[in-house]
């Protein structure tokens, strides 16, 4: 393979790494027991390298900086993107590459009063740890199980509370709803890197991966500490390598009991075995054992059986979660809180992104009722912000001039209604899950 080959373009570079992700996903998937002992080439390969930039350009968190305080907008008007990548590479194929520490921030956790630690890297970092992804990741997935959902590719969580809805109307009736505490932070970096070995036998990769796992936190008070356990939130390369840490789990445990409440209490014990060797522990304060008659909040969804109405016989529901409604809500209440000196067409904008992007996730459940509660909590709250905005204008000249049949609306911006999202139930598909690198027989070139 010519690693030497001129800076390809965007679209000639994702088409040369959908052909190298899908011969190594071919490669894994027809051979579960074999080590992979030279990808180091590939990690720099000038492709993988142009497709990672622009993942980490186009990703939201790419106007923050690291500790170098570089963005991707700075690289890209002031030190130019060739010269970036070109150092980059460079600096990884004579392997004096070596990641910074991650500056950590605190962010609020939703529906609570507690913050969790996000760390932010260097943008050099997140496009190595991007391209150390896309090779490792079609070698891994080879491997995971079809019933484990998160940070993996072409996987919804509406896939997830599928299946939950499929197994729980077929008997499995007890459900053991874990928590693992502090995942990214606890996670034992000899026993991560232990099962990476299994499937990655390259010890250039290996030394990579130990490294940006061993890079250092400088904390909000300017200290730098090790990282001597754990994988930073928020880094590019940690959903993946959490996989690997949780398939311990998946090839023990599943969370639905076709059985009794002392089996369920059985399964929650052998899952803390198996996750201890990981260095994780189950939450005792999040983990509980119920029954699908008392349901559960799974992923912004209540899980339930009950009654039909009108009928004795009974079905599982699901439904927005109270928890997932007053978040919107609090989302709604805070933009019209906000300055009166916006126009309301700036503010229906503002509304519209967060609504739209919330009943599309609820659609699939049994969400009318909530789509209609919060269309008539979201109109009185904008209706409110309108008479505050315009307290000495009557009721009747604000609704001729910003409201359409009773409904706010400037400038061809309409208050979106979340009672126009129809209801449409999300089919389950399972092991039917398309891989996104389809078996081919086409060698890499």
């Amino acid at each position: 393979m010519n690693t030497d080959a001129p800076w390809p373009d965007a679209k000639t570079a994702r088409q040369r790494v959908l052909k190298i992700q899908t011969k190594l996903h071919q490669w894994a998937t027809d051979d579960p027991g074999r080590r992979f002992d030279d990808l180091w080439n590939l990690v720099y390969d000038p492709s993988v390298l142009v497709e990672a930039w622009h993942r980490v350009r186009s990703n939201r968190g790419a106007r923050t900086a690291g500790v170098d305080g570089e963005t991707a907008y700075y690289v890209t008007t002031v030190r130019g993107e060739q010269a970036f990548l070109s150092e980059l590479r460079d600096e990884l194929k004579t392997r004096r590459f070596q990641p910074l520490p991650v500056r950590q921030v605190t962010i609020p956790k939703p529906g609570s009063t507690k913050r969790r630690r996000l760390g932010i890297a260097a943008v050099r970092d997140r496009v190595v740890q991007a391209a150390l992804k896309l090779v490792l990741e079609p070698i891994f997935e080879a491997g995971f199980q079809p019933f484990s959902y998160g940070f993996r590719p072409e996987r919804r969580a509406q896939d997830a509370i599928a299946e939950i809805h499929l197994f729980t109307s077929r008997s499995y009736e007890w459900i053991v709803e874990g928590d693992i505490k502090a995942c990214f932070d606890e996670i034992s970096h000899s026993a991560l890197l232990q099962r990476v070995r299994v499937r990655i036998g390259d010890k250039r990769v290996l030394a990579l991966v130990r490294a940006f796992l061993k890079s250092g936190v400088l904390t909000e008070d300017n200290e730098l500490q090790e990282t001597n356990t754990g994988a930073p939130q928020g880094g590019i390369l940690s959903p993946l390598l959490s996989n690997v840490a949780l398939s311990i789990l998946d090839d023990h445990w599943v969370a639905m009991v076709a059985g009794t409440q002392a089996d369920a209490e059985r399964l929650r014990e052998e899952a803390a075995a198996v996750l201890l060797p990981m260095g994780l522990r189950l939450s005792e304060e999040k983990t509980r054992i119920v029954h699908i008659d008392q349901g559960f909040d799974f992923l912004g969804m209540h899980i339930q059986r009950h009654k039909q109405w009108g009928s004795t016989k009974r079905f599982v529901y699901t439904y927005p979660s109270r928890t997932a409604l007053a978040a919107v809500k609090a989302k709604v209440r805070d933009a019209t809180r906000r300055s009166t000196n916006q126009t309301l067409a700036t503010l229906l904008h503002r509304l519209n992104f967060v609504l739209r992007g919330w009943t599309n996730y609820h659609r699939h459940g049994a969400a009318a009722k909530t789509f209609a509660f919060l269309s008539a909590f979201t109109w009185r709250r904008v209706w409110c912000w309108l008479c505050h905005k315009h307290s000495k204008t009557s009721m009747g000249v604000l609704r001729r001039r910003h409201t359409r049949k009773w409904w706010p609306e400037q400038d061809e911006v309409r208050l979106f209604k979340p009672t126009s999202v129809a209801i449409i139930r999300y089919r389950y598909r399972g092991a039917a899950i398309p891989s996104p690198w389809a078996t081919t027989t086409r060698a890499i070139t």
